[in-house]
């Protein structure tokens, strides 16, 4: 029996020739990853099976001097998953984050990932993951819009025009293809000059693209919402927030990022849906409470509502169960729906066993060998 093990590297560019940027795919990726989700074909970390992965804080006092400061998005993560079905495969995405990055010409995040036989564990591939990470972030709020949205969907209203906003509105439009105007509120010159160029390169049907100064001009009169924006954790009176009165009856929202409601948007009639409950469940154990100050995603905000009685844990909605059929997606058009997107590791394995097929299938990366024999055994 052959102990030979060689494994594929694959850099940005090999990704990209693989595929890794095709969002109608990557769409198509996630919901079969959240079907399998929902029968249970998956594990990630942690006792339920349902964990974010681990991460690395750092103290703000170290005796170290060397020891990383905890600044904004100064954080180290693994983030394991196996996923079944037809991808059969395990992984883990490590990331470093730091938002001083930025002064470097860097991402605020830099990411690999590495692909494993679920059988051996022995490696499939090593690859890039930024691409990878950022393309299946932004495939989750399409998969929403694809079952929650209105079909006749025109408006988006964005706020952060960087790379999670762009990656969501690729798959808004791949879900809802008559997306025409989108209104964006951003920080900055450069990156609003920089979406509207890449809008524009790339969606040429969207024929306005409105800035506006404000959250309430970015959700009122739009189809669908999305705050993609990054900032400052811990106070959630400071995150951008949702008020009832802007929303448009039949609006879709979904929130990847920092987001707070008002009194409005938690009433009943207000549809709320995860991504996955299990992973909400794993975030509310690890985190003092009310969680919704440590990690600023509204799913979180959900679980603080349930721990005080005013959300009742049925009143929660999960995107896999619809994805199966065995929930209804949008029942009229006049239902205002809010998803929370927290993002999970099983969505790194589905897309990079994609785009690894796609590359063994095309002769793409670095074949590299990492033995003959082991030398120990």
């Amino acid at each position: 029996m052959s102990t030979h093990i060689d494994f594929i590297y694959l850099s940005e560019p090999d990704m990209i020739r693989a595929g890794v940027t095709d969002m109608p795919s990557c769409v198509d990726t996630m919901e079969e990853m959240f079907g399998l989700l929902y029968h249970g074909d998956y594990r990630m970390a942690g006792p339920n099976n349902d964990s974010h992965g681990a991460m690395i804080t750092f103290p703000a006092d170290s005796p170290f001097p060397k020891m990383p400061r905890p600044t904004a998005d100064r954080r180290m993560m693994a983030m394991p998953a196996y996923l079944g079905g037809n991808f059969h495969t395990a992984g883990v995405k490590w990331y470093g984050s730091n938002i001083a990055n930025r002064e470097r010409g860097l991402p605020r995040s830099v990411l690999m990932f590495t692909l494993s036989d679920a059988d051996t564990g022995a490696p499939l591939a090593y690859m890039s993951a930024n691409l990878l990470s950022a393309y299946r972030t932004g495939a989750v709020p399409g998969v929403g819009a694809r079952y929650l949205a209105r079909k006749d969907s025109r408006v988006i209203g964005l706020v952060g025009p960087g790379v999670m906003g762009r990656t969501s509105v690729a798959a808004f439009i791949a879900a809802c293809p008559g997306i025409d105007t989108i209104k964006v509120k951003g920080r900055g010159r450069k990156s609003l000059d920089e979406f509207k160029s890449w809008v524009n390169e790339h969606y040429p049907q969207v024929t306005r693209i409105i800035e506006v100064d404000s959250l309430e001009a970015v959700v009122r009169d739009s189809d669908i919402v999305t705050y993609c924006n990054s900032g400052e954790v811990g106070d959630p009176s400071s995150y951008p927030i949702v008020r009832r009165e802007w929303v448009k009856p039949g609006a879709f929202l979904a929130m990847p990022a920092l987001c707070q409601i008002d009194e409005g948007m938690e009433r009943a009639d207000v549809r709320k849906v995860l991504d996955n409950t299990g992973l909400y469940h794993a975030w509310y154990e690890e985190v003092p409470k009310p969680a919704h100050q440590y990690i600023p995603i509204i799913g979180v905000y959900f679980m603080d509502m349930i721990a005080a009685g005013t959300l009742q844990p049925e009143q929660l909605e999960d995107i896999g169960k619809i994805v199966a059929g065995e929930a209804p997606g949008r029942q009229n058009d006049e239902e205002i729906i809010i998803m929370s997107v927290g993002g999970m590791p099983v969505e790194d394995v589905a897309w990079g066993t994609m785009i690894y097929r796609n590359a063994v299938q095309r002769g793409i990366g670095v074949s590299l060998n990492l033995w003959e024999t082991p030398a120990l055994r």
